[in-house]
């Protein structure tokens, strides 16, 4: 099974999407294993977000994700990174299809209301800056073997 880091980002959490959000990785068959209302810290930002510092949107991004509270969230599943990035659309709003959350409600490139980690080495990387390893649970999802064969499936 694969792990993959979502944030509901302040915009999503002002607007009470929370709920929303996390209804459809659990309506997928997907596995919450880790969650956290949470304050990204400015050190947090940097951290995450390292990757964008040269690029001219990186000090409105810092501002943004810092400006409110977010929701950090664990997700496990067959192929979870492949399927949240489904599940999110594209990273603007006004191109995302609707049935995505970014889709249904985003129109903004920058209020996209969802973070989702790209890879499985971005997953790992962005797990670790917002969980430690004794904050993610495991276990046992009833009726998972109904969900997904993971020898079919991976």
């Amino acid at each position: 099974m694969e792990r993959t880091l979502l944030l509901v980002k302040p915009d999503g959490v002002a607007r009470g999407l929370v709920g929303e959000v996390l209804g459809r990785l659990e309506a997928k068959g997907l596995k919450l294993v880790g969650l956290k209302l949470m304050r990204v810290s400015s050190d947090l930002a940097e951290r995450h977000y390292g990757v964008h510092k040269a690029r001219p949107f990186y000090p409105a991004l810092l501002k943004f994700i810092t400006s409110g509270p977010v929701v950090a969230v664990a997700v496990q599943g067959v192929r979870a990174v492949e399927v949240v990035r489904t599940l999110m659309g594209p990273t603007f709003g006004f191109d995302a299809p609707p049935g995505t959350i970014r889709g249904d409600f985003g129109l903004s490139k920058s209020l996209n209301v969802v973070h989702g980690s790209d890879s499985r080495e971005t997953a790992d990387f962005e797990l670790g800056l917002y969980f430690r390893a004794d904050e993610l649970v495991a276990w046992p999802l009833p009726g998972e073997e109904w969900i997904a064969n993971p020898a079919e499936d991976a």
